[in-house]
């Protein structure tokens, strides 16, 4: 189904914050997300003993409307516990055609757009 008034918001942030973001996520709109496990490697990468370190991180995956999408930026913006503990980016790609989305997810989508 083609629909261009959704949005991919993917959010990074350090482990053990994912579900402090799905909560906030739904507060916000959003009727799902999907918790992705990762690592994160910076230009500050380290190795001790030569075993290299690198942060864990999750990423939380949410397909919504372009509205939603954007509450839910902001509020991460506005939050200062994800500035600072969880070290969180967050970022929206254009969500041109689904298949497998709940029907009343891209009806209210249709809807806004």
């Amino acid at each position: 189904m083609i629909n261009s008034n959704m949005k991919a918001l993917y959010i990074v942030v350090n482990a053990g914050f994912a579900e402090e973001v799905v909560e906030l996520i739904r507060s916000k709109g959003a009727s799902g997300a999907t918790i992705i496990n990762a690592r994160g490697i910076s230009s500050l990468h380290k190795e001790i003993m030569g075993i290299s370190v690198d942060s864990e991180k999750e990423v939380i995956l949410t397909v919504t409307s372009s509205e939603t999408a954007d509450k839910i930026m902001e509020a991460i913006k506005q939050s200062a516990e994800f500035k600072s503990e969880a070290h969180s980016i967050c970022f929206t790609l254009p969500v041109t055609k689904t298949v497998g989305l709940s029907q009343s997810l891209v009806q209210a989508s249709d809807v806004n757009g």
